[in-house]
Parts: C-alpha cells; structure tokens; sequence
C-alpha cells in the first residue's frame, strides 16, 4: 500500500530542493525527517511537512480501509520535484532594455510504502 502527498505550486526553485529529495529517497520516514530538521535550507522544510502530510496520510483510518500502518515500517519509495509554472516578470536596465526575472515554483511529491519485516 502506498501514501502520497504533494505541495504543488512551492515557491521555490526545483533546482534547489532536488538535492534534498536525492538525500531522503529510499530512507526510512522517520530517517529522513530526522535528516531534513539539521539541513539549513528552505527547501528542507517544504520537503518535511510533505513527508508529515504523507505520514499523516498512513495513519488515517479513512485512507487505510480500517488497516494499522505502523510508521516505523514506512519508507520514502518515490520523492520528486519537477517544475511548475513560472511567474515572469522585467527588470529595467540600462538604455530602456528590459530583463527578464524567472520566479520558478515546484511540485514536491512523496510516496510512503510501507516495507514486509
């Protein structure tokens, strides 16, 4: 059984929170939040309600049909940021040109699965 969350629309740049999935995916959740709460990125806190939301999805009785998920046996199978819609907007310069400034946002989804011991 699987549990998904995702944060759509993160302001923040994919390249920036990428590493951060690479250093979490196939970790245990319990792992990886411990991992992410001494990183000193912004991208580590989107990423660490994600996997919370994600927990907090296996735990509710709803989404399990009545089953016990223990949390202790979830691990982060898939963990991806890819690209969202990028806000555009110009910056003046010199001799009445224009620049563009690419404000990029991500969507960060978390996958839970729960292993056999």
């Amino acid at each position: 059984m699987s549990y998904n969350a995702s944060h759509r629309l993160a302001r923040i740049s994919p390249r920036k929170v990428r590493p951060l999935a690479d250093m979490v995916r196939g970790k245990f959740a319990d792992e990886a939040l411990d991992i992410l709460r001494f990183q000193p990125h912004r991208g580590a806190r989107m990423l660490e309600k994600v996997i919370k939301s994600a927990l907090s999805n296996a735990q509710d009785p709803d989404q399990n049909r009545g089953t016990s998920v223990s949390v202790d046996n979830l691990i982060i199978s898939e963990a991806t940021v890819d690209g969202g819609p990028v806000i555009k907007r110009w910056r003046p310069r010199a001799r009445g040109t224009a620049y563009p400034i690419l404000k990029r946002t991500s969507h960060i989804n978390i996958t839970l699965e729960e292993i056999e011991v």
